[in-house]
């Protein structure tokens, strides 16, 4: 269902993300862990078209999403939800 193809991408000069392939299956549920400054945030920045990446595919459903712009990604299916940004945080559980 997702699948990153040899992604490449980074900040100005700076890569992040150096050959990341990864394939997510659908029905399944997948964790991207590792420790600070490792691409967590830039892989997933990746893949909603937040980061263009320098090299690589972003495929969705069999259909290459690398280079669309954020607002398509999301009306195909994918969202990303941040947490850390309190964003949420006058709301109870249940709102």
């Amino acid at each position: 269902m997702l699948k990153l193809e040899n992604i490449v991408a980074g900040y100005g000069h700076i890569t992040a993300l150096k050959d990341i392939s990864l394939e997510v299956p659908q029905g399944s549920i997948v964790s991207l862990i590792g420790a600070n400054g490792a691409g967590k945030s830039t892989t997933m920045k990746t893949i909603m078209g937040l980061v263009k990446p320098t090299f690589g595919k972003v495929l969705f459903e069999g259909q290459d999403i690398t280079g669309h712009k954020t607002h398509q990604i999301v009306h195909g299916g994918i969202s990303l939800v941040p947490e850390g940004r309190q964003i949420l945080q006058d709301m109870s559980v249940y709102e």
